[in-house]
């Protein structure tokens, strides 16, 4: 670098009383400006989109890897009566199509206030939730027969529990509309 410097050194003179030609500032800030212009036009996005779609397909496998092997196992954390063997499918078909029937009943029944309904949502989400407490028992051990047998009594518990309730209900109703029927006759 000094043999450079040393050489800049000694031509200096020779240089410095010289002006650049007429134009040469314009001409080259022209080729300057072609290119840069040029320089751009010749970059292509392919490989910066190349370069997005490969990061984006690495993302995207390793997040379905990283469910498959973590996340799915733990989603699948209740068992039903039916995954145990065919009769209790059939025992838990049964008692399903009892509870749906009730639950129809209680929807054919007007209930006079919204109070009412409340309280036997919540009544029924409370028996829910120690069902799927049961189904997560199940899924655990599921040769117990304890288990099987509680989530059995579960279903012929909420059957009485919710028939108990509707007829209570329906005998409500029934004392609310005697007195209204009775002033009719009475008139």
């Amino acid at each position: 670098m000094n043999r450079i410097e040393d050489i800049i050194n000694k031509g200096r003179s020779e240089f410095d009383d010289r002006e650049p030609s007429d134009g040469h500032f314009e001409r080259f800030s022209f080729r300057l400006a072609t290119r840069l212009h040029a320089g751009k036009a010749k970059r292509s996005i392919v490989p910066y989109l190349l370069k997005a779609a490969v990061v984006t397909l690495l993302v995207t496998l390793s997040s379905l890897w990283t469910f498959d092997h973590f996340v799915r196992p733990n989603l699948k954390t209740k068992m039903t009566l039916s995954e145990v063997s065919p009769e209790y499918r059939e025992v838990e078909k049964y008692y399903v199509q009892q509870v749906n029937f009730v639950e129809n009943e209680f929807s054919s029944l007007n209930l006079s206030t919204p109070e009412q309904k409340e309280v036997l949502m919540k009544e029924m989400a409370s028996m829910d939730s120690v069902y799927v407490e049961l189904q997560k028992e199940l899924r655990a051990n599921p040769d117990d027969q304890r288990i099987i047998d509680a989530m059995i009594r579960h279903y012929q518990t909420k059957i009485e529990v919710m028939t108990y309730i509707l007829d209570q209900l329906k005998e409500i109703k029934a004392e609310t509309v005697k007195p209204e029927s009775h002033e009719e006759v009475v008139y």
